[in-house]
C-alpha cells in the first residue's frame, strides 16, 4: 500500500465560517446577530472563501513536488500509437494500363451528426497492376502437370481436378505478371458436375506463389458454388506474389486447391468442369493509418550551448515505427542526430537528441560537471549558426482510430478510376497518450522492477509497455518440460462487430507485437530464463437456450439475450465485472442462467446447456453444467443458440 500525501490544511469553507463565528462570541460578545443576512457575517464568509482558495492551493504542493520526483527519474508521457488497417480500393473498372495510388493517399470513415470523420493515409505507395489469364494448368496430388490453355481456347470442357478429386488437386492460373497487393476476379463458365459439395462451403482454397511456397489468399464473393455454375470469384492476392516458372511458362501464378473436408463437410464426387474463364484485377488492398506526415520542419538555429531544446508545432509526435532523426546543416551537408532514450550510455562524439513526444520537443546532450570539477559532454552539441530540421516526423495517433470493420468507405484523395474503399477487418493497435494519473501510478511500479524481469508482475508491466496496444497480458510459470522458461501471455485489444461479436481471428496478436515484445523482455530478462510469447489457447463455449418472452417481444429477446451471452462470455470486455473473463477460470450453469434472466422481457428461462466447442474447426462436445478452462486459457464465445417461445398463443421460434 503506498503512503498517503499529507493532507497540509483539511479545513473547508463552512469549518472556517464557523471557527470565525465561534471567535467572534469570544471577542465581541455584544455581536449577537450571526445570520446570514448581517453584514459583518457576509465578510466572514467572503474571506472564508478566499482562505478556502488559498489551502486548495497550498495542499497542491505534495503533487508538485511528486511530478518533480518524476522528472528527476526521468518518467515521460507515454505518446499515443496509432490504429493501423488494410483497405481495399476498389476500380470503377477493369483498367488497360497500372493504377498508381501514392503514399498518404487520405480515406476516412464517413462524418456522423456528433462524429467527426477519422482519417487515415496510405502507409507506401500502391499499384493496382492489371491482369488476364495466359495459362491454365491442372495439377493432381500426385504432381504431373497439364496445360489446358489450348484446350480452354477451343471451349472444350476442362475438368478442374481429377475423376474423384483428392485433397491436393488443384488448378493453376497463370497471369501477364504478379500482383502483389492487388485484388482479381477470376469469371468462371462452368456447369453442375461437381456434385457432392455444399456450394456454400467447398472444400478449396486460394493461393498464391510468393517465390518460395504458396501462401493462402483471403477471398471474397463466390458465385460460383465450388466451379459448379457460372460465376466468379474474387482473391485478394498477398503482397509476396512473385512470377516464377511453372509448366514452362513464367508468370504470376495463382492456385485453387483441393483441401481435406473438415467433419460434416460433403466432399467432391466427380470434379468440376469449366469451358470459360478469365481473370482481371478489380482493385488493390494497402495498410493505412491513423497519422500524418508532416514533411521537411524546420526547428530553428543552434545557439551551440549544451542542452538546448527545440519543439514542432505540431504534436504528439509517434514514435510507433521509426523515430524522427533531427539534420543540422555544416559545409558537408547535412548531419543526422540520432534519437536516444537517455544519454547516459553517449560519449562526447556522438550524435545524439533525446524526444519527449507527447511535448514535441527535441533536447540536445548536456554537459555535467564531474567530482574533479572538469565538465564532461555526453554527445555533439550542434555549432552555433547551425539550421536545424526534421525531414519528416508522424503525428496523430490515439483510440479514435480503433474503428469497425467496414467503417472506412470514404476516399477523400482524388484518385483516377477508383470508385470505393472499405476495410475487411476492423482497425487495431491505437492507444491513447498516457494521462498523468497513469504515470504518477506507474512511478512505483518503476522503481520496483528497475528495468528488470524477475517476477511475473515484472514481466507482463514490460509487455505492457512494449506494446501498449495490448489489452490483456498474464505471466505463468513454465510448464512441465519447459525447466528455465517463462511464458508471457498477450491478447490484442480488438473491436468488435454488430452485437458486441468477436471473429476468432481478432485475437491473434501481429507477428509484429509478439516480436515487440520478445525483443522488449530479452534484453531484461534473468540470465538462463528463456521466454516464449505467444497468445493464449482459447476454449470455445457455446451455449443453447429456450427462453420465454411475451407475445410481439420474441425476436427482440432473442437478440437481447445473445448479445447478453457475447457481452459476458468475452476474453476482452467479459466476466462479472467487465474487464476480461479471468484466466482459467470455468463457465458454470448458474451464472449463464442468471446472464439470461436479466434479460429485459425474458418471462421464464425453460433450459440452458453448455457445450465445449473448439473455435477453429466448430466441432462441438457434449452438455454439460460445467466448462473447465485451463490456467493458460481463455473463453470465447462460439454460436451461442436461443430459442424464444411466446407466452400467448403462437409457434417457438
Amino acid at each position: 500500500m503506498s503512503l498517503p500525501p499529507p493532507n497540509l490544511d483539511d479545513r473547508r469553507f463552512q469549518q472556517l465560517v464557523d471557527e470565525a463565528k465561534r471567535y467572534v462570541q469570544q471577542r465581541s460578545p455584544e455581536w449577537t446577530d450571526h445570520n446570514v443576512s448581517d453584514p459583518g457575517v457576509t465578510l466572514i464568509e467572503t474571506f472564508a472563501y478566499m482562505v478556502d482558495q488559498l489551502l486548495y492551493r497550498l495542499n497542491r504542493v505534495p503533487d508538485r513536488n511528486y511530478f518533480a520526483f518524476l522528472d528527476l527519474l526521468g518518467v515521460q508521457l507515454f505518446p499515443p500509437t496509432a490504429a493501423r488497417a488494410d483497405v481495399d480500393f476498389w476500380l470503377s473498372a477493369p483498367q488497360p494500363d497500372t493504377v498508381r495510388l501514392p503514399a498518404g493517399t487520405e480515406v476516412a470513415t464517413a462524418r456522423g451528426e456528433t462524429e467527426e470523420a477519422v482519417v487515415f493515409s496510405t502507409e507506401d505507395d500502391l499499384a493496382i497492376v492489371p491482369s488476364s489469364l495466359i495459362r491454365l494448368v491442372t495439377v493432381p496430388a500426385s504432381g504431373e502437370q497439364t496445360d489446358r490453355t489450348g484446350p480452354l481456347g477451343e471451349g472444350k470442357d476442362i475438368p478442374c481436378f481429377q475423376r474423384r478429386p483428392a485433397p491436393g488437386d488443384a488448378l493453376l492460373f497463370g497471369l501477364p505478371t504478379a500482383v502483389p497487393r492487388c485484388i482479381v476476379a477470376v469469371r468462371l463458365d462452368s456447369r453442375v458436375e461437381g456434385v457432392g459439395v455444399d456450394p456454400r462451403q467447398p472444400p478449396l482454397v486460394w493461393e498464391a506463389w510468393d517465390g518460395a511456397r504458396w501462401v493462402p489468399c483471403a477471398t471474397g464473393t463466390d458465385s460460383t458454388g465450388g466451379l459448379n455454375k457460372p460465376g466468379e470469384i474474387t482473391v485478394f492476392v498477398p503482397a509476396g506474389h512473385t512470377a516464377s516458372v511453372t509448366a514452362g511458362t513464367r508468370a504470376g501464378w495463382l492456385r485453387c486447391r483441393v483441401t481435406e473436408a473438415a467433419p460434416g463437410q460433403p466432399f467432391y464426387a466427380e470434379s468440376p468442369t469449366i469451358r470459360e474463364a478469365e481473370v482481371f484485377t478489380v482493385g488493390g488492398t494497402m495498410g493505412v493509418e491513423h497519422a500524418e506526415t508532416v514533411l521537411d520542419v524546420p526547428l530553428g538555429t543552434s545557439e551551440g550551448v549544451a542542452g538546448q531544446t527545440f519543439s514542432v508545432p505540431r504534436t504528439p509526435i509517434l514514435l510507433d515505427a521509426e523515430p524522427p532523426a533531427v539534420q543540422v546543416s555544416s559545409d558537408r551537408g547535412w548531419q543526422t542526430w540520432t534519437p536516444v532514450e537517455h544519454f547516459g550510455a553517449s560519449s562526447p562524439g556522438d550524435r545524439h537528441v533525446r524526444i519527449d513526444a507527447v511535448t514535441g520537443r527535441f533536447a540536445f546532450p548536456p554537459e555535467v560537471r564531474e567530482a574533479d570539477g572538469t565538465m564532461r559532454a555526453y554527445g555533439v552539441v550542434p555549432p552555433k549558426g547551425a539550421q536545424l530540421r526534421i525531414a519528416q516526423y508522424r503525428t496523430g495517433g490515439g483510440a479514435a482510430g480503433n474503428v469497425a470493420r467496414g467503417a472506412i468507405r470514404v476516399l477523400r484523395s482524388s484518385v483516377p478510376y477508383v470508385a470505393g474503399v472499405d476495410n475487411r477487418e476492423a482497425a487495431r493497435g491505437g492507444v491513447d497518450g498516457e494521462t498523468v494519473e497513469n504515470a504518477k501510478a506507474r512511478a512505483p511500479q518503476i522503481l520496483r522492477v528497475q528495468e528488470r524481469a524477475v517476477t511475473a508482475e515484472d514481466h507482463e508491466a514490460i509487455a505492457r509497455e512494449a506494446a501498449p496496444s495490448l489489452r490483456r497480458v498474464r505471466c505463468l510459470p513454465a510448464v512441465a518440460g519447459e525447466g528455465g522458461a517463462v511464458r508471457v501471455l498477450v491478447v490484442p485489444d480488438a473491436v468488435p462487430d454488430e452485437g458486441g461479436r468477436l471473429r476468432f481471428e481478432q485475437l491473434i496478436p501481429p507477428d509484429s507485437v509478439l516480436a515487440a515484445v520478445a525483443a522488449r523482455l530479452d534484453e531484461r530478462r534473468l540470465v538462463g530464463t528463456r521466454l516464449i510469447v505467444e497468445p493464449p489457447a482459447y476454449q470455445g463455449v457455446t451455449v443453447v437456450a429456450n427462453l420465454v418472452a411475451d407475445e410481439g417481444e420474441a425476436d427482440r429477446v432473442r437478440g437481447a439475450a445473445l448479445d447478453a451471452l457475447f457481452r459476458h462470455i468475452d476474453p476482452l470486455r467479459g466476466g462479472a465485472d467487465g474487464t476480461g473473463w479471468p484466466f482459467g477460470r470455468p463457465v458454470q450453469y448458474g451464472e449463464v442462467f442468471a446472464v439470461l434472466q436479466g434479460v429485459p422481457g425474458v418471462r421464464l428461462v425453460e433450459e440452458v446447456r453448455l457445450f465445449p466447442a473448439d473455435p477453429l474447426t466448430g466441432r462441438r462436445g457434449g452438455a454439460a453444467d460445467r466448462i473447465d478452462v485451463a490456467a493458460d486459457a481463455l473463453v470465447f464465445s462460439h454460436q451461442h443458440q436461443i430459442a424464444v417461445t411466446v407466452s400467448g398463443p403462437g409457434e417457438r421460434r
